[in-house]
């Protein structure tokens, strides 16, 4: 039995648990009887095969190391993880770039900070004209060695993506550690004292909800006022837009659902609210997802089960084809039942009215 002490300690990986095997998390979500195979609910809406329809948002993981080890990490991130993206990888991806018309390049891990060449990479693709955002566990904001950080990503106008579970520290710190919602709310602090946020300056600073069980996130709109609302009055932080995200059915979270018995009633739960005007607008038909080893993903999540870009199509960044990868065939699972369950789910928040 491993205690909990040590489950908020250690990822999957340097647990030698069971799932940590990718095959064994595909083999979970392949064998759910209890819904509807995902490709028959697209059919049924006349949208299968799922196709791309451009390349907006390069979405790149720099690598799986991080300094917290949240409960629900679809990438079973933590400081034991030494995944990480080189130079050369990263001078791959920038020749990807500018073979498309991309304006957004979408910078995540792990806390993708913490690769010692995130810097560089930031400057190569403000250089060129791109917008950068970097998805921020936040906490990473006021460790030592990265007290620059808020600054540095203000100069060169980075759109900051924060994960903040809730507005109270009790629902934050179950879901990501102690003491983490304090190091959230001094780093938020930091972030507005730059101008993150603030009226008319221009700097971005979304925040990002997950919920904290086995259930789907509420209205946006409404949850959004309730964060501005608590954050402004407690400790007068600012922030642009909150984005509510479901919690995807792989890796830690899977884990959290085996062992609470929530697995089959949450994936009915998805299914029960599968919405295909979300599944219309699902963020892999834009996006291309690059791994920190350079492979070619549909989405992070797809990433995170190991499922390359397929249809015979170039798996690795150094073979890229702008014009094919464009219009490729996404490749689907049960799991994209969190993608499209209620208002749906993106990197940017829900995708439609439900």
């Amino acid at each position: 039995m491993v205690s909990n002490e040590i489950k908020m300690n250690q990822s999957l990986l340097k647990r030698n648990h069971p799932l940590a095997v990718i095959d064994a998390q595909r083999r979970v979500l392949e064998s759910d009887a209890a819904v509807p195979a995902f490709g028959e609910r697209l059919a049924a809406a006349n949208l299968h095969p799922l196709t791309a329809t451009g390349i907006e948002t390069f979405q790149i993981n720099v690598g799986k190391m991080c300094n917290q080890v949240c409960k629900h990490c679809h990438v079973d991130a933590g400081p034991d993880r030494t995944e990480i993206m080189t130079r050369e990888t990263m001078e791959l991806c920038l020749a990807a770039l500018d073979q498309t018309d991309a304006q957004v390049v979408d910078l995540t891990g792990g806390a993708p900070e913490m690769n010692p060449d995130f810097r560089w990479l930031v400057d190569q693709i403000v250089a060129r004209g791109r917008r950068v955002i970097d998805r921020s566990n936040l906490t990473i904001l006021v460790a030592q060695g990265y007290e620059d950080m808020c600054q540095f990503l203000a100069d060169r106008n980075v759109e900051v993506t924060a994960s903040l579970p809730y507005y109270l520290e009790s629902q934050t710190d179950a879901q990501r550690g102690d003491h983490v919602f304090e190091r959230s709310i001094r780093a938020l602090k930091n972030l507005n004292a730059v101008g993150y946020g603030m009226p008319d300056s221009g700097l971005t600073l979304n925040l990002v909800y997950n919920p904290t069980g086995a259930f789907l996130p509420p209205k946006q709109a409404g949850i959004e006022a309730d964060y501005k609302r608590e954050l402004r009055r407690r400790h007068g932080i600012e922030f642009n837009s909150l984005y509510t995200i479901t919690n995807i059915p792989i890796s830690r979270f899977l884990d959290f659902l085996i062992e609470s018995g929530n697995y089959g009633p949450y994936m009915q739960k998805l299914s029960n609210a599968y919405n295909p005007e979300a599944a219309k607008q699902v963020m892999c038909r834009t996006t291309i997802s690059i791994g920190w080893d350079g492979q070619l993903y549909d989405c992070d999540f797809n990433q995170m089960l190991e499922i390359t870009v397929g249809n015979g199509l170039p798996t690795h960044v150094r073979d890229f084809d702008a014009a094919a990868l464009a219009r490729r065939e996404i490749c689907i699972g049960n799991h994209c039942y969190g993608c499209t369950a209620g208002s749906g789910s993106s990197c940017t928040g829900a995708v439609a009215d439900h």
